[in-house]
């Protein structure tokens, strides 16, 4: 019986160590940009009030996901909206759900590599359960640049899979948009995202500042 027990652990460790594997692929496929493995609750310094959202997301995700609901994430230049994302992918990711991360510049790279395959490429961004997309707006604007973003909106919101977004543009800005090409974009997005204002402190700022600190205080230190 000690025996059963022990080939128990055994096997349940196994399982274990193969699950941590099979995260850490996802993990290296899906958050491309290394910085973004450090986006996680663990890291959070509880500036922003609006990070409950996350936790809230993340633990009614089977619920996001039925109602293919998503969220946009919106706010001034460094108020922490994608390290509020990059939370949400972390902590998904840590329950072998497979996330990509990325933004529209990296994909417009992809789809204007020669003899890239459009259709292959966009299925395959499609078939994330859950797809991220940062920094909206700041993309290139030619015609066939806002060609691809629809696209890639279009189909996943098609697949009827949830999408976050975050972007430095104001909801106004969203819901008003300058052109038809833009509205088909945004239209898509609000439909299915929830906008959530990422609006309480300059993170980068705080950041910096409490960096210049320490730096004061170690160079100080030899005085």
């Amino acid at each position: 019986a000690a025996s059963d027990v022990y080939k128990r652990q055994e096997e349940a460790e196994r399982k274990h160590q193969e699950f941590l594997i099979q995260v850490s692929r996802l993990r290296t496929n899906g958050l491309q940009d290394k910085s973004l493995h450090d986006y996680n609750f663990s890291n959070d310094k509880g500036y922003n009030p609006e990070m409950q959202k996350a936790h809230e997301y993340v633990s009614h995700w089977e619920e996001m996901k039925a109602n293919s609901l998503g969220l946009l994430l919106w706010g001034d230049v460094g108020t922490g909206k994608s390290f509020f994302a990059g939370c949400i992918a972390n902590a998904l990711l840590d329950k072998g759900i497979p996330i990509l991360m990325t933004n529209f510049s990296r994909i417009l790279n992809e789809l204007t590599k020669p003899y890239a395959d459009k259709n292959e490429f966009i299925s395959h961004l499609v078939s994330y359960p859950l797809l991220i997309i940062d920094d909206l707006g700041i993309e290139r604007s030619s015609e066939f640049a806002l060609e691809q973003v629809f696209n890639v909106i279009d189909s996943r919101y098609r697949s009827k899979k949830p999408l976050i977004v975050t972007t430095n543009l104001t909801l106004d800005e969203l819901k008003h948009p300058k052109d038809l090409a833009r509205a088909r974009i945004y239209d898509r997005v609000l439909e299915r995202c929830v906008p959530l204002k990422i609006n309480n402190q300059n993170i980068r700022e705080l950041n910096a500042a409490a960096n210049m600190q320490e730096a004061r205080k170690i160079l100080n230190s030899g005085t």
